[in-house]
């Protein structure tokens, strides 16, 4: 069963720093993209970031450029998104999603082989 878990969510300051982990079971990350996506209430969702099999990093949301960033450790199947200055619009529920192709598809709403569940994010001091 292909499965992804994100983790790390919580309550942080505006200004602060957190780190989201998205661990897969029943297959492996290295070969394929790994999305962010993000949803605020009453908001479409949004995908953040993306990464590539080869580690291109690719931003899908002008707003998160030069505070997030995301980085894959293979080893431990494991995409992480590190958020920092975070702001209290940053508040979301995030997701994570696993491509089919070692690019970055922007047809991954339809492509995606596995959805998380989401980790919630709140910003507020």
């Amino acid at each position: 069963q292909l499965q992804l878990v994100e983790s790390g969510g919580g309550l942080v300051q505006p200004g602060g720093s957190l780190r989201l982990s998205c661990v897969a079971s029943g297959f492996t990350l290295d070969s394929v993209s790994v999305h962010w996506f993000r949803q605020a209430p009453g908001k479409e969702r949004e995908e953040v970031l993306c990464i590539t099999a080869s580690d291109l990093k690719i931003y899908r949301s002008e707003s998160v450029k030069g505070r997030f960033t995301i980085s894959r450790e293979n080893a431990e199947n494991t995409v992480y998104l590190q958020m920092n200055s975070v702001k209290p619009e940053d508040t979301a529920i995030y997701t994570c999603a696993a491509g089919r192709y070692p690019f970055c598809s922007t047809n991954i709403l339809t492509e995606a082989q596995s959805w998380g569940q989401g980790t919630q994010v709140t910003v507020s001091s």
